[in-house]
């Protein structure tokens, strides 16, 4: 290779798997040195089939990959050689530590025994990870995980870094050291590929690649792409009616392209020598104004825009009466011990009927275990749940009847088609009869399933495993409805659907207790509690939380500002 050469060509790249549409149709490319290159798309784009082309471990069926001067066909040894790779799924061995991952990955490298010593130092210095050598791999927080399989893939520093997903699961404060390291190593010269779907991070990338159902959509900087909708994305605010009808009136414009609930405002990105429309309840006309377009509204215009606003399951969703109700979800004093560690303490908040709330932290802070607690998954050390007014301790049963339950990961029974894990579903969650079949037509009807019935749901692609998940949650019109990272991983698109419908059985007051690591959906919420190390160290709407931390320097913080640095402040008292 000559100095200047790209790191990776790809040349008019072909792969089809089957006879399926192609995963990669005529891609074409160039990745470059001391560079941050992003492959960006929603999942089942073909990001990860280009990246294994990459690696030698896939061949195309047409066209040419080329990695660092070596034809990946024939030169595949040489390639992987060179390069460093972590895959999507972790691969590392959850039964072995942190420093027996990092022995075994030595040995498969090829690290000589002399220099061991110095480069593990070194990737336990730069991932943070010397305190916890001992600990196994399984046992580590989504952010600590990835930071150990970046370790194990830059023991042979690499002249290419092939990262497939890193950011998927990982918290706003892991993902941002996640962002550090990779910096640092491009300033040696290391050529860097960041597979993502998470759009802010395609927009913190120095060029992207943007896939789409296996084809090309962009190359280029991110900033080319964001102007293609300057002055085209509105921020609305002063809105009287709810937010959240407020939002599905403006989707259903014909000139609005895409639409985003953002704290007590609402982001538009409207069609060209388009405006947003008048009054939102015929007496209080919204201030509007031009915002600073993000790499999202780009691409959502890219695609054709957003779902819309009208959600079919909301529609047919039996509405609760929201005046004068008691709280649905209650945690007073909840407090989970696993011998002398303490996961949650002392965890109070209510959730009134018909709202969003939301559950945020690091990973690690003791969010699930709260969570978990509310659903009736563990029982309390100390303190008190209640659902729908049952004590979770003593009316478990009854409470669980009156909550739909969508875990964090893919919970359902892969080896069961979708057609058995909504009847199964419904019968666990006590249909029978022609309500069971009526509510199982209406989910097939609603989420598209007709033609995937005898699927097997472990093959589904991801955002369609989603909405089978969503679809079993609420097979039994739930009061309460608990939604553990509902969206980690999944397209820009099939998130706007998801909270088209959460809105929407909101809005028929169903109740929501929500976490997420996309600090876009945590506006969504009418209110947060943000857990760091099992404690609740802020409770109040996004707008409030945001204006804890505005200063002179961050007059108009994002959420993601917020949480790091309510997070940074309750360090920073514990340490004085």
């Amino acid at each position: 290779m000559s100095d200047n050469a790209p790191f990776v060509r790809i040349a008019d790249v072909v792969k089809r798997f089957g006879d399926a549409p192609p995963a990669l149709d005529h891609i074409s490319g160039e990745i470059l040195g001391g560079r941050i290159t992003g492959l960006v798309g929603p999942d089942g784009a073909g990001k990860t089939t280009l990246i294994r082309l990459m690696t030698g471990l896939m061949v195309p069926g047409e066209g040419k990959v080329e990695v660092l001067g070596f034809d990946t066909v024939t030169s595949a040894a040489d390639i992987q050689a060179a390069i460093g790779y972590m895959p999507q799924r972790f691969g590392l061995y959850e039964d072995l530590s942190v420093q027996e991952n990092l022995n075994l990955y030595a040995d498969l490298r090829g690290l000589p025994l002399g220099e061991r010593t110095a480069t593990f130092d070194e990737l336990l210095e730069f991932t943070d990870l010397k305190r916890f050598t001992t600990r196994l791999a399984g046992k580590l927080s989504g952010g600590m995980k990835q930071k150990l399989g970046l370790a194990c893939a830059l023991l042979r520093k690499p002249r290419l870094l092939l990262l497939d997903e890193p950011g998927v699961g990982v918290d706003p404060i892991s993902r941002r050291d996640l962002w550090k390291m990779v910096e640092n190593l491009t300033k040696e010269g290391i050529g860097v590929v960041w597979s993502t779907a998470y759009l802010d991070e395609a927009e913190a990338c120095d060029s992207v690649l943007l896939l789409n159902e296996g084809k090309l959509l962009f190359t280029g900087s991110p900033i080319e792409l964001t102007e293609r909708v300057a002055d085209r994305v509105f921020k609305v605010s002063g809105i009287t009616q709810g937010r959240r009808q407020a939002l599905a009136r403006y989707l259903d414009d014909e000139n609005v392209v895409d639409g985003v609930i953002q704290g007590e405002a609402i982001r538009l990105v409207m069609k060209p020598q388009t405006m947003p429309g008048g009054p939102d309840d015929g007496s209080v006309t919204p201030k509007m104004a031009t915002t600073t377009p993000r790499f999202e509204d780009a691409f959502i215009d890219m695609l054709g825009g957003g779902p819309g606003g009208r959600s079919k399951l909301a529609e047919t969703q039996t509405p609760f009466a929201v005046e004068n109700a008691k709280p649905v979800i209650e945690a007073h004093g909840l407090t989970k011990r696993f011998g002398d560690f303490t996961a949650a303490d002392t965890i109070t908040f209510d959730i009134p009927r018909g709202q969003i709330f939301g559950l945020l932290g690091p990973n690690g802070a003791g969010k699930s275990t709260t969570f978990k607690m509310l659903c009736g998954l563990l029982k309390p050390t100390a303190g008190e749940g209640r659902v729908a007014g049952f004590d979770l301790r003593r009316d478990a049963a009854e409470a669980r009847n009156r909550l739909g339950y969508m875990a964090q990961k893919f919970s359902l029974y892969g080896d069961l088609s979708v057609a058995q894990n909504l009847s199964f579903f419904a019968g666990v969650y006590g249909l029978s009869g022609t309500r069971k079949r009526d509510r199982i037509q209406l989910m097939t009807e609603i989420f598209g399933f007709a033609r995937l019935l005898d699927m097997s749901a472990k093959d589904l692609p991801l955002g369609l495993k989603q909405r089978l998940a969503l679809a079993c949650a609420v097979l039994h019109e739930p009061e309460a409805l608990f939604l553990d990272e509902p969206t980690s991983g999944v397209d820009p698109i099939t998130r706007r659907e998801f909270w088209t419908h959460i809105n929407g059985l909101v809005e028929k007051g169903v109740t929501v207790l929500v976490t997420t690591h996309f600090m876009d959906e945590a506006e969504y919420c009418d209110r947060i509690s943000l857990i760091y190390r099992g404690r609740s160290i802020a409770l109040g709407s996004p707008d409030e939380l945001k204006a804890q931390v505005a200063s002179d320097k961050l007059p108009d913080p994002t959420m993601e500002d917020a949480f790091i640095a309510l997070v940074e402040g309750s360090e920073a008292k514990e340490a004085a």
